[in-house]
């Protein structure tokens, strides 16, 4: 038989996730923990304390040059002028026809040089994508720096002040970046996070990573595999690409049309205007179930719609999802039906976001 586990990559943090018992499924390509002691211990320790991720799998761009805030303001949906040096911004990456090829974070390192952090299952494609644009922008450059980086997201409401005992300098607020240390080791630190709780993401060197990682959980931190990430971002309605985000589908129905600015002229902007002013023929909405229950992604709606992602709200205690509707539908309290393997489930369409972390 042969042994697919050969052909996944490993973070420079597997050693330690062996070490640590965690379960280790492939992802995107990579062989990363689904899980330590269990999903709802990992998940309630982000909640209430604080947890740390291994994200090594994510992938990143640098793009630089005098023309490198030109060529980023065409590929990328947000304003790219608003970023101020040491910022940070959400935006999604369109096709000509406004389909979602990917949702991205960009910072801006410097006056001329900026760092963006793809999907890992899209670094690929993001990268081509990338430089097929740059192709005409010979004052921009565009390098694959994926192999320079690991990525650790370290989330709660104590992760700030335990990574700020293991920095020489304070930390930097949200949606912003700083090169500091952290651990003794040269860092990029971001207030950014996909929990929903207040925290950090640490890029670091791939050899310094086992030490940052060693550090964190020396202090107490709890090491979280990817099923606790799953269930902590989509209680806060955070979009995950594949299952809420697709190139079959656009930012408007997506509801993230805050991140489109058309006026910029971005690939897909007119595209994503018509779909503004048109009004889309579905949204994507929260739900929670109401009869007992979860739906999975690929669940059909009764009448019409679809579930892109549902599981069992640790924090909640019932079925949560998103799913897309026809639009008339997609008011919060409105009744639906799901269609869970012939079973029809009892919903309802809820408020963003579906769980609300204390403000620390």
């Amino acid at each position: 038989m042969a042994d697919d586990s050969a052909v996944l990559r490993r973070t420079p943090l597997f050693d330690r996730h062996v070490a640590a018992g965690a379960k280790l499924v492939p992802f995107a390509g990579w062989e990363m923990p689904v899980q330590y002691t269990g999903v709802r211990e990992e998940h309630v320790a982000v909640r209430e304390r604080a947890g740390v991720f291994d994200v090594s799998h994510m992938g990143e761009i640098e793009t630089s040059g005098p023309g490198a805030a030109a060529l980023l303001q065409r590929l990328l949906s947000n304003d790219v002028t608003k970023i101020p040096v040491g910022g940070a911004q959400y935006s999604v990456l369109c096709r000509e026809d406004g389909g979602v090829l990917d949702d991205l974070f960009t910072y801006r390192l410097a006056d001329d040089r900026y760092l963006t952090v793809t999907n890992a299952s899209n670094h690929e494609k993001d990268l081509a994508w990338f430089q097929r644009q740059a192709a005409g922008a010979p004052d921009a450059e565009v390098t694959d720096a994926a192999e320079r980086w690991a990525m650790l997201a370290v989330q709660g409401p104590q992760a700030r002040s335990i990574v700020q005992e293991l920095s020489g300098a304070p930390l930097p607020k949200r949606f912003t970046v700083a090169e500091q240390q952290v651990a003794g080791c040269p860092a990029l630190v971001c207030g950014t996070g996909y929990t929903g709780e207040d925290g950090v993401e640490i890029l670091c060197a791939p050899g310094d990573a086992p030490a940052i990682w060693d550090a964190v959980v020396a202090a107490g931190v709890v090491p979280a595999g990817l099923a606790a990430r799953d269930t902590l971002r989509l209680e806060v309605c955070f979009h995950l690409y594949g299952n809420d985000l697709m190139e079959s589908r656009g930012p408007i129905e997506a509801g993230l049309g805050w991140c489109c600015k058309e006026d910029t002229g971005f690939i897909g902007s007119e595209a994503v205007r018509a779909a503004r002013e048109a009004g889309p023929a579905e949204r994507l909405v929260p739900f929670r179930i109401t009869g007992g229950g979860i739906a999975r992604q690929g669940n059909p709606v009764v009448g019409g719609g679809e579930v892109t992602s549902g599981t069992m709200s640790p924090s909640l205690g019932v079925g949560i999802g998103m799913a897309y509707l026809p639009a008339g539908h997609t008011e919060p309290g409105t009744a639906f039906e799901i269609d869970v393997r012939g079973k029809h489930r009892q919903a309802e369409v809820a408020e963003k976001p579906l769980y609300r972390p204390a403000e620390a």
